[in-house]
């Protein structure tokens, strides 16, 4: 019987549904009495054994292994020379064994063991590197067959302490607790047990799965690293400082100024291909990706095309790594009143498929810094940029275990990933003063207002016979006749560094930066690496903190908050120097000038009916924070905005509550703004869509400049105009963002245990999580999806897997799908028809629709239609009807389906309360139009977003 549906990627088909019927009948067939057999889905790959029902709702869920189309693991008969298709797992009888997971992770992480085959039938197999390691294995491999105590058969010493350690690091368990309970079950075992008696022998029964770390001392002033050809000397060669601290006495100790953890990088990208579970996924990019003009992953985009072209020795390997950088500081201890900033440069493959790439499983910590490095950082890459050097050169021989074969493994950094003045830092443009922006370099427009620094001059970026170039006094005075500013390729700023003479990296010394070296600090040492002057992007702009950063600036001046709004008296000077807009000069009508309301600016009854509104919307549990608790109506402003919470704000609440708050040419472009940032952050992206972004900023920025001061564009309202082109370069921006760095750096502050060593603590847990990481993958029981993090909400656990064994199970059967808890499904006679499995999968995706209305709130909705719509011939009563309606609603409920509701049903959407009494409310957005303004004499902007 023909198996083709094994490979049929519609895994909701009725071809392929009816062939894991055919399976699951063929295995209990083949296995009667079995109440457990291998699952052959992805994810467990025939090496979990699992109850015959969840091996269906598996096979469902993840697929079937694609090259298992010879069923020998579950009773078929063939000859050998026919199993050539079969994965390459040892056939053994279907008994499970607890040890078996253990076993597979050892062979793993010491492929030499092992003895596979290749289909020359020569022995292609890793040796392994020198007696050390051998002697790991060993240890390992004697833990792991050595039961927990006589007789016992559930558990051996290895099984034990991975379990044991499993449980410690999902629940914070301090080493004192840990010690404690080890004790305590010790005491529970027989007498002649073989279990740790503290957790510092249990961590040397798992040395062998770690990785490890190494320390590098480094100069107290950051000048130098004592590495390399420096390891033996005492005392800094640049600024003379002792390697070691003093005594009291004057005496030298072996207590070092500085230590640097460095964790190699070959080893860890070695172990993506020991597991067959991160093998395959690892040529995912290259294998199974679509190419079309959507945009889903980093190889969609320009820069990793031209990467390809320009090093196709490197592209003809799919398994060579594409890697990304990033680094961030953060305080360990969590105050604010102790200064000290610790610096983790971390490591992300951007080979596998978009629902691993940039998850914290696969991520890869490199450095650790003990202090803010500044421009000194290149100091610290260099044991980085040695190991990336060779493995661009070299490469490293690794063991595939998807094909069973060597082969040499090599790597290329793609760009960096990081906030601004990080960014600053390992690019060597300062991002401070007249030439701030890293993209335009020397070739910015900016200037002094305000007593700052301003960036305007996004005329230039305008078509040359567009009529706003030659506008003077709606703008800055001037008319515009220059072009865009000009792009630099990497050739031409390596050109241009090597012509500097930049001073050695030392603390102590303060120097003025001469002209000539325009914004530049020091050369960067990526630049040694062979490719990184043919890439076409090198750093990235980090679009999370942009957008924070935009948000607070114009959240801060449409709301006039002290200490947040650019429209200062400062700014209003600025105008009168400049001899542009009379009408926002200062009042001097008395004897006092005084700064009057701008017309961009909410008047104090409708701020407060704007903060109301905002304190009244619900949102679905996990999809945002509650963003009420940072109002504040009596005092007129936000407090405590986190950075999603303004991502969630910026695209969802601010261009439904201002638009009839603020004047018309207000509004508009700070609704093309919203959409803006939408559709930047979305996980697809059209090219298409992108080119139309990239001329709608230039507008918006340019309507910015009529309605703004010119102190309200600092380089985070700049740097928006290059957004479009980095997303067109490197595709979309959740692989290029801050957010995924700054949960894991959440995390990592949460693991400090000792308050005077806190980054020997943060690199310990991280690699004992790494361990634990490593045995996850191979046995799914043991990975720990929720890390660090709280439990999550019961409606986003897996489901349970259906009681019956079809995979056709009946809707009627099924629960319904559970909701967030601000809406309830309410009780149906019949539920609507439903594919089971699908309604089961749709939980876990429950927070992608809009919840669900009850029938009090639709009577409502449809009284309050009525109310709006009756024909009246007196505009007051209408009015007065008008704010009726809505008022009945208790709270506004947002969510992201609600992009989905259509423009016509407007008429039954929630308002701001102000739009009861000013607009009608039939008024309605319409984003038909490839222009971004309404059919009919509606505003532009975004689909309407809040709904009932």
């Amino acid at each position: 019987m023909s198996r083709r549906w094994i490979q049929n990627p519609n895994r909701c088909a009725d071809e392929y549904l009816d062939g894991i019927e055919d399976f699951i009948e063929f295995a209990r067939r083949h296995n009667p009495g079995a109440t457990r057999i291998r699952c052959p889905c992805r994810r467990c790959n025939n090496t979990l054994f699992e109850s015959i029902e969840t091996v269906g709702f598996h096979l469902v869920r993840n697929g079937m292994i694609e090259t298992y189309s010879i069923w020998n693991l579950h009773g078929e008969q063939v000859d050998h020379a026919s199993s050539s298709n079969a994965p390459r797992v040892d056939n053994v009888e279907p008994i499970v064994d607890p040890n078996d997971q253990v076993m597979g992770i050892i062979q793993d992480a010491f492929p030499f063991a092992s003895t596979n085959i290749n289909q020359e039938g020569e022995d292609d197999v890793p040796t392994p590197i020198d007696s050390a390691e051998f002697e790991q294995y060993e240890k390992l491999l004697k833990n792991a067959n050595q039961e927990l105590y006589p007789g016992c058969e559930s558990f051996s010493v290895l099984t034990a302490i991975v379990e044991l350690m499993h449980g410690k690091i999902k629940y914070r368990m301090s080493n004192l607790c840990f010690d404690y309970f080890l004790g305590v079950f010790k005491r529970m075992l027989p007498t002649d047990n073989c279990l740790p008696k503290d957790h510092k022998h249990a961590q040397k029964v798992l040395h062998g799965l770690g990785l490890g770390y190494e320390k590098i001392h480094a100069c107290k002033n950051n000048c130098m690293l004592f590495y390399k050809e420096h390891e033996t000397l005492d005392t800094c060669p640049i600024c003379n400082e002792s390697r070691f601290k003093m005594t009291s006495q004057n005496r030298t100790t072996k207590i070092p100024q500085k230590v640097m953890r460095y964790l190699p990088l070959k080893p860890r990208l070695q172990r993506l291909y020991m597991s067959m579970h991160t093998a395959t996924d690892m040529r995912w990019h290259k294998e199974k990706r679509v190419d079309d003009d959507v945009m889903r992953h980093p190889a969609d985009g320009e820069a990793w095309k031209e990467f390809d072209r320009t090093f196709p020795e490197f592209a003809a390997d799919p398994r060579n790594v594409r890697l990304g950088l990033a680094t961030d500081g953060f305080n360990p201890y969590g105050v604010l009143n102790q200064h000290h900033s610790t610096w983790p440069i971390f490591a992300f493959p951007y080979n596998l498929p978009p629902w691993k790439c940039m998850k914290k499983e696969y991520m890869m910590m490199t450095v650790l810094i003990t202090e803010d490095p500044g421009r000194s950082i290149d100091v610290y890459l260099r044991p980085l940029v040695d190991e990336l050097k060779d493995l661009w050169t070299n490469g490293v021989r690794t063991y595939d275990k998807s094909t069973g074969r060597m082969f040499t493994l090599r790597a290329a950094v793609m760009w960096t990933v990081n906030d601004f003045p990080a960014y600053a830092m390992v690019s060597g443009w300062s991002t401070k003063d007249y030439m701030a922006c890293p993209v335009c370099k020397e070739d910015v427009t900016s200037g002094w207002h305000a007593g700052k620094v301003c960036y305007l001059g996004h005329r230039r970026w305008l078509p040359w016979d567009h009529e706003w170039r030659e506008k003077d006094k709606e703008f800055d005075g001037n008319t515009e006749r220059r072009l865009r500013p000009r792009e630099w390729s990497g050739d031409e700023i390596l050109e241009q560094l090597n012509r500097l003479d930049f001073a050695p990296f030392e603390k102590t010394v303060s120097r003025t930066r001469p002209s000539t070296h325009l914004n530049w600090t020091h050369k960067p040492m990526f630049f040694e690496l062979p490719y990184w002057s043919k890439l076409k992007l090198r750093h990235n702009l980090d679009v999370m903190h942009v957008e924070k950063n935009v948000f607070d600036t114009l959240v801060g001046t449409i709301l006039d908050i002290e200490g947040k709004t650019k429209d200062t008296i400062k700014a209003r000077l600025d105008l009168e120097r400049m001899g542009i807009r009379r009408g926002l000069w200062m009042n001097r009508d008395s004897d006092k000038a005084r700064r009057d309301l701008a017309f961009f600016s909410m008047k104090p009854n409708d701020k407060k009916e704007f903060l109301k509104f905002v304190s009244s919307v619900k949102f679905p549990d996990g999809y945002a924070s509650n963003i009420a608790r940072c109002v504040n109506v009596d005092g007129g402003k936000f407090t405590g905005l986190k950075s999603h919470d303004c991502h969630v704000f910026m695209q969802r609440l601010l261009p439904v509550g201002i638009r009839h708050l603020l004047p018309e040419d207000v509004v508009k472009p700070i609704m093309l703004l919203s959409r803006f940032f939408s559709q930047l952050t979305a996980k697809t992206l059209r090219r298409t869509d992108m080119f139309q972004l990239r001329h709608d900023i230039v507008q918006v920025l340019c309507k910015f400049e009529m309605i703004f001061p010119p102190a309200f564009f600092t380089s985070m309202i700049h740097v928006m105009v290059h957004l479009p082109e980095e997303a067109l370069l490197a595709g979309p921006v959740n692989y290029r963002w801050m957010y995924p760095i700054e949960r894991l750096l959440g995390e990592l502050k949460k693991s400090v245990r000792n308050r005077a060593k806190p980054e020997g603590s943060i690199i310990e847990a991280w690699v004992q999580y790494e361990s634990l990481t490593f045995c996850g993958i191979n046995d799914p029981s043991l990975l720990l999806p929720h890390f660090w993090f709280a439990p999550p909400p019961s409606y986003l656990s897996p489901p349970s897997p259906p009681s019956s064994l079809s995979v056709r199970t009946s809707a009627t059967s099924l629960p319904s799908p559970p909701l967030p808890p601000c809406r309830r499904r309410p009780p149906a006679a019949s539920p609507p028809p439903c594919f089971g499995l699908s309604r089961i999968f749709a939980a876990d995706f429950s927070l992608l629709r809009p919840p669900f209305r009850t029938p009090e709130m639709s009577d409502l909705i449809r009284r309050g239609r009525s109310m709006t719509t009756a024909p009246s011939s007196d505009p007051p009563a209408q009015s007065a009807s008008a704010a009726t309606a809505p008022a009945m609603l208790d709270h506004v409920v947002v969510g992201p389906g609600a992009s989905q509701a259509p423009a016509s049903s407007s008429s039954s959407v929630a308002q701001p309360p102000s739009a009861r009494r000013r607009h009608r409310p039939t008024d309605t957005i319409d984003t038909t139009s490839t222009d971004g303004t309404g059919a009919s004499g509606s505003q532009p902007g975004i689909t309407t977003l809040l709904y009932c």
